[in-house]
């Protein structure tokens, strides 16, 4: 027991962030089933297809996430660079024609037996490791410059540009902002960011207008009505699935939407039948959980002494609470459809499992350090 997080420390930000995470794991292999349970009677023959595979990776990330919490963080610190490495060629062998398999198209998963693994969310926690140990390095050395800005920058861009050939404009996205997030809270001048966000808007922009597709989406984001059979799809049946919602919802497993309406709704699009069958009152109980758990990891982030752990904390959380941002943005059709999953909640094995260890991290954290 004494060596076991778990049984220790009841009511500390452990005990916090952990229940908030069961919680809503379990409100995710609820609704799972509810949204996907039409489409897997019709492709597989069997209602429980998706909803198994999500308790398997589920069982798999929790597992994961008590190892983890066993593990002192400074151990990914000493092996950051191994970490980064391994996540780096898995982002590379993706790409490998016969090795990366294509979905929505996308070249993004590597097939393992019967499932498949996304090694973008693996380069995501490596990513924060990495950048957490350098600015911690560095902080302690000296000054921090134009040039402790730039270097860091670099990788992270190139870590975009590659994921962009899959291409995963959300995923590279999320890991661009949250590299931005991390480096944010170490320190570095304001202005940089102001010179960054320049370039980085002619950037974007550049990459909309180089992709036909990309530029469509926008357009169609803007007036979904031009084209409601086409890219407007989704985001007017998100709408439809949100509306008849109203206060309190239509009810558990009594979504009209996910009746071949609203394509495979158990993955971005989750939360719309959370609010199709809970309506205001379960789309705000969702957001306030999310909402409950950044405020925990922000917590321990600022109480921690050591610099290495805050920006690791503060990176898990970050990207966390981005990609809900982005999620839920999306499906109430404040940003363009992007292929962003919400954390905890929709389906995806390889999300699910590292969100699930990233968070084991934070709790050996919050157990080990010194406030």
């Amino acid at each position: 027991m004494r060596h076991f997080p778990l049984f220790q420390r009841q009511y500390s930000h452990y005990m916090h962030i952990l229940c908030l995470t069961l919680l809503l794991v379990t409100i995710g292999i609820f609704m799972v089933y509810s949204a996907s349970y039409v489409w897997a009677n019709y492709m597989y023959g069997d209602p429980f297809y998706f909803v198994k595979r999500q308790i398997f990776f589920l069982m798999l990330g929790f597992i994961g996430l008590l190892f983890v919490s066993k593990i002192h963080y400074q151990y990914w610190r000493q092996h950051v660079y191994v970490l980064f490495i391994v996540s780096f060629i898995l982002l590379f062998i993706v790409l490998v024609p016969g090795i990366g398999m294509v979905r929505g198209g996308a070249r993004s998963w590597i097939g393992v037996g019967i499932f498949s693994i996304q090694p973008a969310e693996f380069i995501k926690l490596a990513l924060i490791i990495l950048l957490a140990h350098y600015y911690a390095i560095r902080k302690k050395q000296r000054h921090l410059s134009f040039k402790h800005f730039l270097q860091p920058l670099i990788i992270v861009l190139l870590i975009f540009m590659i994921i962009m050939l899959q291409p995963d404009f959300g995923t590279g996205l999320v890991i661009v902002l949250t590299s931005l997030c991390v480096m944010f809270i170490t320190g570095l001048r304001l202005t940089y960011y102001v010179i960054f966000s320049i370039f980085g808007m002619v950037g974007l922009i550049g990459l909309i207008i180089s992709a036909p597709y990309r530029l469509k989406r926008i357009t169609s984001f803007l007036n979904p009505w031009e084209d409601p059979l086409g890219d407007g799809f989704q985001i007017i049946q998100s709408l439809y699935a949100i509306g008849p919602g109203q206060l309190v919802g239509v009810g558990y497993l009594k979504s009209v939407q996910k009746y071949f309406y609203l394509p495979e709704p158990q993955t971005d699009f989750i939360f719309a039948i959370i609010a199709e069958e809970f309506g205001l009152i379960g789309a705000t109980v969702v957001i306030v959980l999310f909402f409950l758990l950044f405020r925990e990891g922000m917590i321990v982030a600022l109480k921690t002494r050591d610099d290495f752990a805050r920006y690791v904390v503060f990176g898990i959380m970050a990207m966390v609470a981005i990609q809900v941002m982005i999620n839920i943005c999306v499906v109430i059709g404040l940003l363009p459809v992007t292929g962003i999953t919400l954390p905890f909640l929709s389906y995806g094995g390889s999300s699910l499992m590292m969100t699930l260890i990233s968070i084991g991290i934070v709790l050996n954290i919050s157990y080990n350090i010194s406030y």
